[in-house]
């Protein structure tokens, strides 16, 4: 996979209701129109020419995978500036948005869906994006079955109606409005100019690529398409640079010297400094990106469900939420707050006297032998290395040994698909905004571990998960019942999974910079045409 979009590590803010607006009936979402460029207040933004190239700052590769159809790592944010999404989640409204459709219905039973296209647009090849070609690229993506194109595996069939009109026949009833606006494998793109490799800059967004340099400081720096169907005004920034910055210090450093305009992470105590600090201003907000602590259900000694529920047990969730000084706040259940199926009153106790009477019954504690387990977690996340910290120590207490190594995602990724280790410690959150991607990712049953890296397999789990986005569709009461009830089945039931924190993202930027809003559907993208320079 990558260095991975599960090891993202900056984020997204605001919350998620998913209406049923587009699923009624002959109901009517979105409105053409241009999006215009924010400033700071609502107040115009100055109409002069903006010459200056906005520095990105990213601690990791910024591209790992260029093929639209199949990309699903941090290459995210710059291809959220190449290409666009029939539609686009707003974090405001908390609803699928206009993007390259302007409206579009659902039938009743939420198993059609029609979508009027913008009028107008052309790919950065020179050629027309029209319905047919939106069509095309929604086949191949799923042609392929990489990344994230499981998002389309609701449709049946896809017929361009007219130049202007793309109508989908689904198998089942789905939010398909919600499903377009992924920020992974709902991408429009010309497909002829895709070349061999994958890689194209035939998308319709605001930017094309400039120069690449795998492997550089400045990895990617990308330009302005001056024939975006949007527009541009003299204070949009149209040039991007990429940065890549592995030491948050050091990120900080260049950020206070004007040499970067954003960072996408900074630790508390660093963040407490920016908020005060001269020309810099600041963002926090909440995220749907949690901490998965998962326990491997199939091997060794946490195959023992006593084990696993006494490592949950074990976990200091207060402290490790006061350690991070306001960059987490602690879970509740596996849906973050502000998605359907999000449960309140799951938030995990640490309990210290009940993990050794469970370890006691599984042979394991201070009068018996040791038990030495495994733990991978993320190399360079100081997060996850608090963590590891903070459950050592406690399970050193109840005479367990945890082994633990930090890794790259590739290697850790490998050997998690090897099952080679008793827990793994990783990031998710969801590839549109439907808490659907934790369940059918990370907890339903695989002939070959991929991305269920609990390895966890039950039948009856795996028939709640599939029906999932038909009721997300049809009935969203019924739905936040079965998320419900399938976290307290993982997570209490199981003991699959310790979810210790939700991130909350601490952003550094320019302050001379306007327009800037954190979205939760798209982890650590920004929206360079949204964003303007003062005056």
């Amino acid at each position: 996979m990558r260095w991975h979009k599960r090891l993202l590590v900056a984020g997204v803010a605001g919350v998620l209701a998913l209406t049923a607006s587009a699923c009624a009936g002959g109901q009517v979402r979105g409105a053409g129109g241009t999006p215009q460029p924010r400033a700071s207040g609502g107040t115009p933004a100055a109409a002069q020419a903006n010459d200056r190239t906005f520095v990105y700052v990213p601690n990791l590769d910024v591209v790992s995978d260029w093929d639209p159809a199949t990309s699903y790592s941090n290459e995210i944010v710059a291809l959220s500036n190449i290409y666009e999404g029939l539609t686009r989640y707003d974090s405001e409204t908390r609803q699928a948005e206009p993007r390259l459709a302007t409206e579009w219905t659902s039938s009743e039973d939420g198993r059609r869906w029609t979508f009027k296209l913008r009028q107008g647009v052309t790919f950065h090849s020179g050629a027309t994006m029209d319905a047919e070609a939106a069509k095309k690229a929604i086949e191949r993506t799923i042609e392929k079955k990489g990344g994230a194109a499981y998002i389309w595996d609701p449709v049946e069939e896809i017929e361009a109606v007219d130049a202007g009109t793309l109508e989908f026949t689904l198998k089942y009833a789905a939010p398909l409005d919600l499903i377009a606006s992924s920020g992974y494998a709902a991408w429009i793109y010309d497909v002829d100019a895709v070349d061999a490799d994958g890689k194209t800059t035939a998308g319709t967004g605001p930017y094309t690529i400039d120069s690449w340099q795998k492997g550089k400081e400045t990895e990617l720096t990308l330009k302005a398409f001056e024939d975006y169907w949007g527009g541009w005004k003299p204070e949009q920034y149209k040039k991007v640079a990429f940065r890549v910055t592995p030491e948050i210090t050091t990120a900080w450093q260049l950020l206070q010297r004007g040499e970067v305009d954003f960072v996408q992470r900074l630790n508390p105590q660093l963040f407490q400094q920016a908020r005060s600090a001269d020309g810099v201003q600041t963002a926090e907000s909440p995220s749907f990106q949690n901490l998965l602590v998962l326990f491997n259900t199939a091997d060794g000694p946490t195959r023992d469900p006593k084990v696993r529920q006494a490592l949950q047990l074990a976990v200091d969730y207060d402290g490790l939420v006061a350690a991070l000084e306001g960059s987490a706040q602690k879970a509740s259940g596996l849906v973050p707050q502000g998605l359907l199926g999000h449960t309140p009153g799951m938030e995990p106790e640490q309990d210290l006297a009940k993990a050794q009477e469970l370890l006691a019954e599984a042979g394991y504690g201070p009068d018996n032998p040791e038990l030495t387990l495994s733990l991978t977690y993320a190399q360079g996340d100081e997060d996850q290395k608090l963590l590891v910290t903070l459950l050592s120590s406690a399970l050193k207490q109840l005479n367990v040994t945890l082994q633990a190594r930090p890794m790259t995602w590739g290697a850790q990724w490998d050997l998690g698909k090897k099952k080679g280790q008793d827990i793994l410690v990783m990031y998710w959150y969801p590839d549109y905004p439907d808490a659907y991607s934790w369940f059918l990712n990370v907890f339903r049953s695989t002939d070959e571990p991929q991305l269920n890296l609990s390895y966890l397999k039950n039948a009856d789990i795996d028939a709640a998960i599939d029906k999932l986005p038909e009721l997300t569709a049809t009935d969203k009461s019924a739905a936040s019942d079965d998320y419900t009830d399938l976290q307290k089945k993982i997570i209490e039931e199981q003991a699959a999974v310790a979810v210790p924190y939700v991130q909350k993202y601490q952003r550094a930027l320019s302050a001379n910079v306007r327009g800037y809003v954190d979205n939760p559907a798209y982890p650590n993208v920004v929206f360079f045409y949204d964003l303007t320079l003062a005056s």
